[in-house]
């Protein structure tokens, strides 16, 4: 699986690619899509697996497609830190 196959915007797949990203993680490949379709989610993954990108890219697309769909719905992200 690559991370053309989870639905990103071609955009933040250059941007992923640019960073060396190849592959999605698991919590990566069962998360984003999820989230892309504004579905709600709690994912649990050991540290250093990318939990955090797992949010913050679908998010970055859901907020570049524009205002109104930003708005809704809200989420809310917990994450817990040592």
């Amino acid at each position: 699986m690559t991370f053309a196959d989870l639905g990103l915007s071609p955009e933040l797949l250059a941007a992923v690619d640019d960073a060396g990203y190849t592959e999605p993680t698991a919590i990566q490949a069962q998360a984003i899509p999820s989230i892309l379709m504004m579905r709600d989610i709690i994912g649990i993954a050991q540290t250093g697996t990318g939990k955090t990108a797992s949010f913050v890219l679908p998010m970055i697309d859901v907020m570049a497609a524009g205002r109104r769909r930003a708005l809704m719905p809200r989420s809310l992200i917990l994450e817990p830190t040592r």
